[in-house]
């Protein structure tokens, strides 16, 4: 075990302050407290050193000049060393404060950099963001979308990992940005919500012709359908009802939903933008039309601090400026109207 292990990872012992002090001559104690300067103090320490005296760091600081002394005193009992020469005519350096002064204002410059880096990112974002979505939203929504925010964004590449299932996850801590359509149980991660999809169930006039449609949510059991989970179903006074049908075809894609219907395989509960394209919604029959299905929530889960940085929140933003809008790629020429909710109606 090395003291540095001691100080990088706060290992503690009856006997590692002695030992430190018995083979080096320096407690822990002290080297700790050389570690943990006062940044204020030391910008101080360097205005005087470049001034030459307390009144006129003071001036430059617009603080008092008793002020610049106590800093600078405070420094020097901090590091238990003489770093300025007093005298009427002002101060001074010895050879230790000048060895010091190097390394304070290298410090300094190196801070001041990396603020201002920082600072240049959150007006120019740039970076890598690490993005995991169903492969139907990338699909219908991200890839449409991607062109625009990167002309917007030049310095900003984007990474794409798509899944089918495994809804309940969670994803990886190299994620930034997790989409999910499936609401997410006792996700750790910060969560924002979008507008959601509202659904319904259709048939092809195919099945229609062939098998009939179902008068209940209930004669759906007889059905052909086509999902991957438990239908909820609302009505208009507010009744719910949840059925669970044994799925001719097992599948979470909506886009393959969608296909598998217009093929006569079955009923299936659609994105109301989906079926309204003007091209496919004449071959559509929506069943059950006084039940409503449970919208789909679209919602991005985030990993890190509550601040988002700057790269994030500038992709998230621009998600939500287009989903659930008459910008929203997945509309196309179907008419807007009624296809998107608000978040709390999922």
């Amino acid at each position: 075990m090395s003291r540095d292990d001691v100080l990088q990872y706060g290992i503690h012992g009856p006997c590692s302050e002695d030992l430190f002090t018995a083979n080096n001559g320096l407690s822990l104690n002290r080297r700790v407290k050389a570690v943990m300067l006062d940044l204020n103090d030391v910008r101080v320490f360097t205005v005087v050193a470049r001034k030459g005296t307390f009144s006129a760091a003071g001036r430059e600081l617009r603080i008092p000049t008793s002020t610049v002394a106590r800093a600078t005193t405070r420094l020097e009992k901090h590091l238990e060393v003489l770093l300025l020469r007093r005298s009427p005519q002002g101060v001074s350096l010895t050879d230790a404060g000048a060895e010091f002064l190097v390394s304070c204002n290298h410090a300094l410059r190196t801070i001041r950099i990396g603020s201002e880096r920082l600072q240049e990112r959150r007006v120019n974002p740039r970076g890598l963001i690490r993005v995991c979505s169903p492969i139907a939203l990338a699909n219908g929504l991200l890839v449409q979308i991607l062109p625009e925010f990167l002309r917007k964004f030049p310095e900003i590449r984007i990474a794409i990992e798509t899944y089918t299932d495994d809804f309940e996850r969670e994803p990886k801590n190299d994620v930034d940005v997790f989409f999910k359509i499936v609401p997410p149980r006792n996700s750790v991660r910060r969560m924002r919500k979008f507008p959601c999809t509202l659904r319904g169930l259709f048939a092809s006039k195919e099945y229609v012709q062939c098998v009939g449609k179902p008068e209940d949510p209930h004669e759906l059991l007889a059905h052909a359908c086509i999902g991957a989970e438990t239908w909820q179903l609302t009505n208009v006074s507010s009744q719910v009802t949840e059925i669970a049908p044994t799925f001719r075809v097992t599948t979470c894609d909506p886009v393959v939903m969608c296909d598998l219907v217009l093929r006569g395989l079955g009923i299936a509960i659609l994105p109301l933008y989906m079926v309204r394209q003007p091209a496919i919604c004449a071959r559509f029959v929506q069943i059950l039309p006084q039940w409503h299905p449970k919208p789909a929530l679209v919602s991005a889960l985030y990993f890190g601090p509550a601040a988002l940085a700057p790269k994030i929140k500038v992709f998230s933003d621009f998600v939500e400026e287009i989903i659930g809008t008459d910008r929203d790629p997945r509309v196309k020429e179907a008419p807007f109207e009624g296809l998107f909710g608000k978040p709390d109606e999922a």
